[in-house]
């Protein structure tokens, strides 16, 4: 799959977290709802659903380091957009195969694109802290710090 359609798909999978976090419901009936508007091929949708799906299934565990990462920021102010974009990230990091930096700038190029002014500063400050306090192959384990 090329990086540009790698790069949509993370687009498409942001944009049903948001969904989902407007409009709770089940996944897999908001997933049926999003593609009846939207064109991709085929695997561009496959990869979305699977970003979309794993966050979803983790969302406690992500918000959980995610709010641990937000320095003088409560969780629930966070936009809703950042929350969907953070998620996203997170669910990508603790997967492990794709790199973190290329994570991370996607990540960025989201929040400048569809969040505010100084949203893609705020999504790299809490990705980059996040990337660090856990070792590359044991980001499954999101909730589990490194040990020192």
């Amino acid at each position: 799959m090329s990086v540009s359609l790698r790069t949509k798909s993370r687009e498409f999978a942001m944009q049903m977290l948001f969904q989902w976090e407007m409009s709770p419901q089940d996944p897999r009936m908001l997933e049926i709802k999003f593609w009846k508007g939207t064109t991709a091929s085929e695997d561009t949708e496959k990869f979305a659903n699977q970003l979309f799906e794993g966050a979803v299934r983790t969302v406690k565990d992500l918000d959980v380091v995610i709010e641990k990462h937000c320095e003088n920021w409560r969780f629930d102010r966070i936009a809703a957009i950042d929350r969907a974009i953070l998620r996203l990230a997170m669910h990508e990091l603790a997967v492990g195969k794709t790199p973190a930096r290329a994570v991370i700038n996607e990540a960025i190029e989201l929040a400048k694109k569809f969040s505010g002014e100084d949203s893609g500063g705020f999504v790299n400050g809490i990705l980059d802290a996040v990337s660090k306090a856990y070792p590359k192959y044991s980001r499954p384990a999101l909730h589990k710090p490194k040990s020192t």
